[in-house]
């Protein structure tokens, strides 16, 4: 199983372009808050609670993509062209007032992934929508919390027109 995943893509953005020199992401004493990418809504809440939970703490942001390839695919070959979503997530991590990294990676099974790459007792936050029973974000976020590390939903609730077309 040694070829479950792959970085495909990491990027380290400060705020709003792309730094001359790389930042030390790996210097001890910073703290990083990983946002793991569940879906544009669900993302950009966690991207906006990470922010607000990190601006006084010299942290930075971790902006974690698991790109799912099906089996009958090689790895090196998604689904969805690695080049439109540099571009996608580019564009959302540039936004950000925090240094922020973007790790695209390729992957067979995001619980297998998350488990080999999150130091324990990582800091994750999870997007994604409030309902009255568990969504996968939620139950994501469960598991994470159950594997030793510090999970934060920002699950929103549906607006009331939102509520009426659903």
């Amino acid at each position: 199983m040694a070829n479950d995943f792959m970085l495909a893509y990491r990027e380290d953005l400060k705020v709003g372009a792309v730094s001359p020199q790389p930042p030390d992401l790996g210097a001890p004493g910073k703290l990083e808050l990983t946002v793991l990418f569940t879906g544009l809504a669900g993302t950009l809440s966690a991207l906006r609670k990470a922010t607000e939970l990190a601006s006084g703490l010299n942290a930075r942001i971790r902006l974690l993509v698991p790109q799912l390839v099906p089996y009958p695919l090689p790895l090196e070959s998604p689904p969805v062209l690695l080049e439109f979503n540099k571009q996608r997530f580019q564009a959302i991590a540039a936004k950000q007032s925090l240094e922020t990294r973007v790790d695209i990676f390729l992957c067979r099974d995001v619980d297998v992934l998350l488990r080999k790459i999150l130091a324990h007792g990582s800091t994750v936050l999870i997007g994604g929508r409030k309902r009255w029973w568990p969504t996968s974000e939620a139950r994501m976020a469960r598991r994470l919390h159950r594997w030793g590390y510090e999970t934060v939903f920002t699950g929103e609730l549906l607006q009331e027109e939102e509520h009426k077309h659903a």
